[in-house]
């Protein structure tokens, strides 16, 4: 192994310092820096101390020796060579370019830097996370690669005032990328650009403007459950916590969820699931295990127009569907069979639930449910739903269930009074008046509407109609009208 000098001198030698030992020879130019396919002559000239010539000495380029041809003898000491259409560096440290004598030992070296200048940085991009910081990457230009090693300086200033500042912390979110990590102000545009320069120049973005309050991302959501449906086979439930970070300040969230089974790499994304913090998974394979992650996007902070950055997904969450009790070996009908028998399903769900769900608008998915549970379980009944294989229910605003009558409704009760219902034609007499005491509400020219009966109660001249069977007014719960006074 070359001693440690040796080894300094092969990563790229440097002229010696004033009053420090000299090397054995000179090369010139040193450390050059030139752009690609441009053209180079270099020397090596020998001190006299060393009693060395021109054909004792040869060259070599990153360790391999130039062939013969390419040097030539300048002087009794100096050797030359020529090399052409130079191609970019290897290495950004440069190219090491070593001049040896004729046992191998090095007499001097040079860096070359071939390459390019750099391009103006494109594509700037930036977010806040939970408006205390910013992060901004960038792309180094077109071309990329400049062969050389490149310094890259994110600048930023108050849009109408105050001074450039300079960014610190690099290499955050990647090789362009830099992080201010705090003292920014909100609801005032920012300046943003990046400046690029190497040994061949120095190029500038395009300014970037931006609000802090436009560029919000928050941590991803909290509290992700992942469970079952009941029994519902092809459902599982997500939910999740809205991001705390956020919580004091005015904004709208919007969520995407993604899941895929265990045994595959594909995703499915949920995009319409809004701002709830809810969501039922549908369509699922009976008996399978899925992982599932869940993403937030505050949008609309203090009323920004801008829309939004998505956080980072949250952490797999497992949970399996469960398994179909189908007996093995069944066969499912074909696809348009499916759709019949899914059409005639859904047709007697709604006809039941009109029927014998009165007032339950509110638990219409509670009650499907049920019913598809009901129905995985009863196969053979299936085209029973709706005459005696379900227990009818009624709700309360609450959703609480009540009993019914003998007519299918919903049976009053003290907070659930039987509700209004239309009068029949000859019902609506007012009490207590003769057709003698002229026209009167539900009278016309001093004669009732329709034809009913009349029976005189006991003690009075006055006849009263009899309700007609069927008439609300024969329910116990109906307001009986006054007796007229005497």
């Amino acid at each position: 192994m070359p001693p440690l000098p040796l080894l300094l001198l092969l990563l790229c030698p440097r002229p010696p310092r004033a009053g420090a030992t000299a090397y054995p020879a000179v090369i010139s130019p040193q450390d050059p820096t030139l752009l690609i396919g441009s053209s180079l002559v270099a020397t090596c000239t020998v001190s006299p101390d060393f009693h060395l010539k021109a054909e004792d000495l040869y060259w070599t380029l990153n360790g391999r020796r130039l062939p013969a041809a390419l040097s030539t003898p300048l002087g009794p000491t100096t050797l030359s060579v020529a090399l052409t259409h130079l191609n970019g560096s290897k290495q950004q440290s440069g190219d090491n370019l070593v001049c040896h004598s004729r046992d191998g030992g090095i007499l001097a070296g040079s860096c070359l830097y071939v390459g390019l200048p750099p391009e103006k940085p494109v594509n700037i991009s930036c977010w806040s996370k939970n408006m205390k910081d910013l992060t901004c990457t960038w792309a180094p230009g077109t071309e990329g690669e400049t062969f050389l090693h490149t310094n890259y300086t994110l600048k930023y200033k108050l849009r109408w005032y105050g001074r450039d500042n300079t960014c610190q912390e690099y290499h955050t979110a990647g090789p362009y990328s830099c992080h201010i990590p705090k003292d920014l102000a909100l609801f005032t545009p920012y300046e943003i650009w990046v400046e690029a320069s190497n040994r061949l120049g120095v190029a500038v973005s395009d300014v970037v403007m931006l609000d802090i309050l436009d560029v919000v991302t928050t941590d991803p959501p909290l509290d992700v459950h992942v469970s079952r449906v009941g029994d519902l086979e092809d459902q599982l439930s997500v939910r999740w916590s809205s991001p705390p970070a956020l919580k004091d300040f005015l904004f709208q969230a919007k969520y995407q969820i993604q899941y895929r089974v265990e045994d595959s790499s594909e995703w499915k994304v949920v995009d319409d699931v809004g701002n709830q913090t809810s969501c039922r998974l549908a369509g699922l394979r009976p008996g399978t295990v899925y992982f599932v992650q869940v993403r937030c996007n505050p949008f609309g902070i203090y009323g920004s127009k801008k829309a939004g950055i998505w956080s980072d997904w949250s952490n797999p969450t497992a949970a399996s569907t469960p398994r179909s009790e189908r007996a093995a070996g069944g066969c499912d009908p074909k696809g348009g069979e499916q759709n019949t028998t899914l059409r005639r399903e859904l047709k007697q769900f709604f006809g039941w639930v009109k029927k014998h769900a009165y007032g339950c608008s509110n638990l219409g998915i509670k009650l499907y449910d049920q019913w598809r549970v009901w129905l995985q379980k009863s196969h053979k009944a299936r085209n029973q739903v709706g005459k005696e294989c379900f227990p009818a229910i009624s709700c309360s605003p609450r959703g609480s269930e009540r009993r019914q009558d003998e007519t299918g409704r919903p049976a009053p009760t003290r907070d659930h009074p039987r509700p209004p219902q239309p009068r029949r034609r000859g019902a609506g007499k007012r009490p207590g008046r003769s057709a003698a005491q002229g026209t009167g509400w539900g009278e016309v020219g001093g004669s009732w509407l329709g034809t009913p009966s009349f029976t005189p109660r006991s003690g009075e001249g006055s006849p009263q109609p009899r309700p007609a069977r069927g008439d609300p007014a024969a329910s116990p719960l109906h307001h009986q009208p006054e007796q007229p006074r005497g």
